[in-house]
């Protein structure tokens, strides 16, 4: 007869499905400001923040009384769209008033992947087209029409057919761009590639993308899943680079902690989900009102607070105490999105349960077999930041 009651670790791995053979499995009792705590107590240092998540830290309280607040008032209510909610009628407004005219309509969803799977739908109404082009190496989500843009073919083959009338380009390609033509419904992409090991555009590719989607009546869509929300140094990283997209999907750092996605375009363009067919795109727990009021105090604190203006010297800490270092090849930033590139594969696989070890959590970049994440909340103080790092150069000289 078996023992009860279980651990929560045993329960975890008897009741909780998992999507790799070797998951960290390191139990988190509470988290607070840039570490989370295990059960018994000890810090790891976080430098994922839940894969650009919790821009704002763990723990806050603004936050946190934000989502009591509402919690009280009610949640769910009525399928997405059709009744009045304020947290999302004034998160919509405050972060419409950050960007550009031509994105002042928010469409909520659950998930990053939903947003881009409502962008690639939207694209295909909005202009009659069906072919859709994204990049190699390419991150947007795991559902069907997401994994169909996505830029690798690993994670593609067991789950085809996919989307037909997909290609794919080179990121940085500027002779690529003639791909894109007036059969193409869309580009989507990453204006800083995350998963790819953060790279960056070079001097004018996204200048001349925006050209060729224009010339050819292409819709661009730039996915800001990652990046959003102060992670490179601006709000949004293709406001770094001075080019506007046609539509911007957001999700992670949107919520504040809570998961939420939202796209954003023109009304002109939303407008196209009313009819032929009415209902072009429902959802039932988009724009959650609990999460939309997470992400309202979110926002405020970022606009309120010195955290981004401060992404750019914090993210130069790292890289200078690492970048000469024998065992890194390469790092590469935008702001607080860091891939430290190390001299080979077997070095990067071994560095993650060194950096756990030394009180540190970092994670592996899908497309890049070679580097670990430094992501961590943009509350990082400068002096967090150089215990990260003496943490870090620790787990790199016992490799």
């Amino acid at each position: 007869m078996s023992r009860f009651p279980y651990t929560i670790r045993e329960l975890f791995f008897k009741h909780v499905a998992q999507t790799s053979s070797s998951p960290l499995g390191i139990e988190i009792q509470r988290a607070e400001g840039v570490f989370l705590y295990t059960p018994d107590n000890r810090p790891l240092l976080d430098l994922v923040s839940g894969v650009s998540v919790s821009n704002t830290g763990h723990g806050n309280r603004e936050i946190i009384d934000s989502v009591k607040e509402q919690v009280e008032k009610h949640m769910h209510l009525m399928v997405y769209g059709e009744v009045i909610q304020s947290p999302q009628v004034l998160h919509a407004q405050l972060l419409t008033e950050q960007l550009p005219q031509s994105l002042s309509s928010v469409y909520y969803v659950n998930s990053g992947s939903e947003a881009n799977e409502a962008a690639l739908k939207l694209a295909k109404r909005a202009t009659a087209r069906t072919e859709m082009i994204s990049f190699f190496d390419s991150y947007h989500g795991s559902t069907h029409g997401a994994l169909s843009v996505m830029g690798n073919e690993e994670f593609k083959n067991s789950f085809r057919p996919l989307l037909p009338g997909v290609k794919h380009i080179h990121f940085n390609n500027f002779e690529d761009l003639k791909q894109i033509t007036h059969k193409t419904a869309c580009v989507i992409a990453e204006p800083v590639m995350a998963e790819g090991g953060v790279r960056v555009p070079a001097e004018g590719y996204l200048q001349a993308l925006r050209e060729r989607c224009t010339e050819t009546g292409t819709l661009l869509i730039f996915d800001e899943i990652q990046t959003g929300f102060g992670r490179t140094g601006k709000l949004f990283a293709f406001q770094k680079y001075n080019v506007v997209p046609d539509i911007l999907t957001l999700a992670k750092a949107l919520g504040g902690g809570m998961p939420l996605g939202a796209l954003i375009a023109s009304p002109s363009l939303m407008s196209m989900w009313q009819s032929n067919p009415v209902l072009g795109h429902i959802t039932t727990f988009g724009g959650h009102p609990v999460s939309c009021a997470a992400a309202l105090a979110s926002l405020k604190l970022l606009l309120k607070e010195s955290w981004i203006d401060e992404v750019n010297e914090k993210s130069a800490i790292f890289v200078k105490a690492l970048k000469d270092h024998p065992k890194v090849r390469e790092i590469r930033a935008a702001g607080l999105l860091i891939a430290v590139d190390l001299i080979n594969e077997d070095y990067a696989q071994r560095v993650l349960p060194l950096l756990i070890e030394e009180g540190v959590l970092s994670d592996w970049f899908l497309f890049c077999s070679t580097a670990f994440r430094i992501a961590p909340p943009l509350i990082i103080t400068e002096e967090e930041a150089k215990t990260a790092v003496s943490k870090i150069i620790r787990a790199l000289d016992r490799l």
